[in-house]
């Protein structure tokens, strides 16, 4: 009797399971279940090229309609997983479908963090997770009219931009006392408010929306000191939320996530999971994270899949993101931690530069803004675990692997 792998998910993670499983020799029956009608897509053009104008909708999927008809991948577009019977070893689908698996694979990404104040489901407030979200949004990118952005995170601050190409006013909002305070340094922080700023954007941290208004469409935002901002369009970007209602209702292992092994396996072992929707192991930081990037996507998918044919292959990949914002590009790479030491390399004000974070002299993390070189040296050094003299490190003159001790 053929084998059965169901693959629970349609997004980057999926896509790149299907593929692995073929390209190592899986011959069962392949199914996979995507809540979405479109292909398995890309998703960081959403925000970024998509959202200008400047990819079209034709180039975001990874694979398009022959190739999963040629390595016999069935197809559940359009169509949500309800329940997941691990006894009996079937999902069950919205419109009443059962899929019998031998292994199982929860590729169920995250959704848009709602905001949490009144008027947030007006029309004319927008979130950025899915192509219709992008499209939707897009349609009312038009000059002259008023957007408020709701978090000054890597979404809110690439839909500013995409504002600001079409015309829009645009207003950013954060809680925080500087933009992508969560993720960067805080000179990264203010060399993007200030490149923020210089295009027109209002920026405003230390900020609480405390409701939406309007009748049947969005009308203004009223933040916690009074203030109230007309609003033609309101862009959420409060960040994500694992989903895991699915894992959870079945009884697999959930917090902050689904909770996997360093072999992407469950609490249950027929069943693995990989991408936005997991907790795992990263034996390299030693400690457990659950990452929204789509380069974890793409290797823990790989990872996940050669264990399903039980190759037992560990997950440790030094985790990397970008943000393009206007003619800037962030490269991050690493994890950094609450205690390490910054260097900083290069000057703000004269091009390229760079934030590392060292732990006991050992590279965790590198911030690079406008630089590959050194985003590039970096993903070698931190996964060879380099100790680096500081002084040495903050001379942008020098190499950064010259600075190795």
């Amino acid at each position: 009797m053929s084998t059965t792998f169901l693959i629970v998910g349609a997004g980057q993670a999926g896509a790149q399971a299907i593929d692995t499983l073929r390209r190592e020799g899986f011959d069962g029956r392949l199914i996979l279940v995507g809540e979405e009608r479109e292909l398995p897509y890309q998703r960081p053009p959403l925000s970024k090229k998509f959202l200008h104008g400047e990819l079209a909708a034709e180039r975001l999927p990874f694979r398009h309609r022959p190739f999963y008809d040629e390595h016999r991948v069935e197809l559940r577009l359009g169509s949500k997983a309800v329940r997941l019977d691990r006894a009996a070893h079937t999902v069950e689908l919205g419109g009443g479908e059962r899929l019998t698996y031998d292994r199982a694979l929860l590729c169920l990404g995250a959704r848009a963090r709602p905001l949490p104040c009144a008027g947030a489901n007006l029309a004319g407030v927008h979130t950025l997770r899915t192509i219709d979200d992008a499209n939707a949004l897009r349609a009312q990118l038009r000059a002259g009219a008023s957007a408020v952005i709701i978090g000054g995170g890597y979404i809110g601050l690439e839909a500013a931009a995409a504002c600001r190409h079409f015309g829009l006013e645009a207003t950013v909002l954060e809680m925080a006392d500087r933009v992508m305070a969560r993720v960067v340094s805080p000179e990264v922080s203010a060399f993007f408010a200030e490149a923020h700023r210089a295009h027109g954007v209002r920026l405003s941290c230390n900020t609480r929306v405390v409701s939406i208004e309007g009748s049947d469409r969005v009308a203004a935002v009223v933040c916690g000191d009074g203030t109230r901002l007309a609003a033609d369009l309101v862009i959420a970007g409060v960040g994500a939320v694992p989903i895991t209602d699915l894992a959870a209702s079945a009884g697999l292992a959930v917090d902050d996530g689904i909770v996997v092994d360093e072999y992407c396996r469950t609490s249950d072992p027929s069943i693995f999971a990989a991408g936005d929707c997991v907790n795992h192991p990263s034996p390299h930081y030693g400690r457990r994270i659950r990452l929204e990037s789509v380069d974890n996507a793409f290797e823990q998918a790989k990872t996940a899949a050669l264990n399903m044919l039980g190759r037992n292959v560990i997950h440790d990949r030094i985790p990397w993101f970008w943000s393009d914002q206007y003619e800037h590009k962030l490269l991050i790479v690493g994890l950094r931690g609450d205690r390490d030491e910054r260097v900083l390399r290069g000057d703000p004000r004269r091009g390229g530069f760079s934030t590392l974070y060292l732990r006991d002299g050992e590279l965790t993390a590198v911030e690079a803004v406008d630089d590959t070189k050194d985003y590039m040296a970096a993903r070698k050094l931190i996964a060879g675990r380099a100790r680096l003299d500081p002084t040495k490190a903050a001379d942008k003159g020098r190499d950064l692997k010259d600075a190795v001790i």
